[in-house]
């Protein structure tokens, strides 16, 4: 950490994506877990991240964060449509299952409700004005997924 201690020891929630990589990558075998798109990507890949949300903030600030994640799940083919809807599932019942599993120095997943279902799209990102993301590569199948998830912070 390059930050000084000072500031280190004034953090009180860890960030959401950080949780879900120490999280999801052990209950997911064989399966590429990050928070960004490499320069050379290879699939299977699942990519966390926190998203914005519209109206409050739902946590609470001494002990629970709220969070809406969006977790993209890429495959390719032979099969790569019906293999990135069923990641989605997979991960949908990682994170039901992962309620009160305690992830050291992170915290711990309180409640998850799905906000959105896995829906199949064409592109890297989804677009949500003016600007668009170029198409996947052929062959190669993204779905997304939103989540609304609690966290209660690591006790240190």
């Amino acid at each position: 950490m390059s930050l000084p201690p000072e500031i280190l020891a004034l953090v009180e929630m860890s960030p959401v994506e950080d949780l879900l990589l120490d999280l999801l990558p052990g209950r997911l075998p064989g399966i590429q877990v990050q928070s960004l798109i490499r320069e050379a990507q290879t699939f299977p890949l699942v990519i966390a991240r926190r998203s914005g949300n519209f109206g409050d903030w739902n946590g609470d600030e001494r002990f629970l964060d709220a969070a809406r994640v969006t977790v993209h799940t890429f495959c390719s083919d032979p099969n790569g449509d019906e293999d990135a809807a069923l990641l989605a599932e997979a991960v949908r019942v990682v994170l039901r299952d992962s309620v009160n599993v305690v992830v050291p120095s992170r915290g711990h997943i309180t409640k998850v409700k799905m906000a959105s279902a896995p829906r199949r799209v064409t592109d890297w990102a989804t677009a949500t004005g003016p600007v668009q993301y170029a198409d996947l590569p052929t062959g190669t199948w993204r779905y997304e997924t939103l989540y609304d998830i609690e966290i209660k912070r690591w006790l240190r």
